[in-house]
């Protein structure tokens, strides 16, 4: 079976489009949350993503604009961006947000999903070594994928070292996964931050146990246009054109 692995779209349709396209045929899609916030079609990423019946966890956005977390935690653009989402949104859009489930989710095949991380699902971002070591006691799978950072990463943990490794993924280049616990960020499609702009995510063949980080190219000045056009903050309209 071949899975498409999305993670943090935050309503960057054109950036969503891209990825469906390079990513070519699949089995099914897992998305790791943030489906809307900080971009300007919310409705066509929901709609688009419901064709496939993902398996899709909630985001802090996506719980933000349900009203399922408060405000405060989020930075000024980010809040004004969900009061407009919650306004944009049809009532059947936001109970699909409202029934995503904001826990860790045992998915099969020896892998767990979360967005934040195991140990805080929806908030903790996962950034270093450290952390990454901290929540290997929080699941029990030897896999676990994350979004929330933005992103591409690999926190490993060999079977025979108490270490964990940091790992930068290459693209195009297939990841076995072995023995070896690993936390596993996709990157992120709409918003990324790793100076690179291309749409970020994953495939994983679970035959081969291959797990493979891609990138698409996408038209991020239409994106910045649109954004422009709906008098979203210049911050994040300039973000999207030098991934971070």
């Amino acid at each position: 079976m071949r899975i498409l692995i999305v993670s943090d779209i935050h309503a960057n349709f054109t950036a969503l489009e891209a990825v469906l396209r390079d990513a070519g045929s699949f089995d099914t899609l897992w998305c790791l949350g943030d489906v809307v916030g900080y971009g300007p079609q919310p409705a066509e990423c929901i709609t688009r993503l419901r064709e496939f019946n993902p398996v899709c966890l909630a985001g802090n956005h996506d719980m933000a604009v349900v009203g399922k977390t408060a405000l405060w935690d989020f930075s000024t653009d980010a809040q004004e961006i969900i009061f407009w989402t919650r306004h944009k949104l049809k009532t059947t859009e936001l109970d699909w947000l409202n029934t995503l489930p904001d826990k860790p989710l045992n998915i099969g095949h020896n892998i767990t999903l979360v967005h934040g991380s195991p140990r805080d699902p929806v908030w903790e971002y996962l950034t270093d070594p450290a952390l990454a070591k901290e929540n290997l006691e929080h699941f029990e799978t030897n896999f676990c994928l994350n979004g929330h950072t933005h992103y591409p990463v690999i926190f490993r943990k060999p079977w025979d070292d108490w270490r964990v490794l940091e790992e930068m993924p290459r693209v195009e280049t297939p990841i076995h996964l072995n023995l070896d616990r690993m936390l596993i960020n996709p990157g992120s499609v709409g918003q990324p931050r790793d100076e690179d702009p291309r749409a970020a995510y994953a495939t994983l063949d679970t035959e081969t146990m291959n797990f493979t980080f891609k990138r698409a190219q996408y038209d991020v000045a239409a994106v910045q246009k649109l954004m422009k056009e709906l008098k979203f903050s210049n911050r994040l309209i300039r973000r999207l054109r030098f991934g971070q």
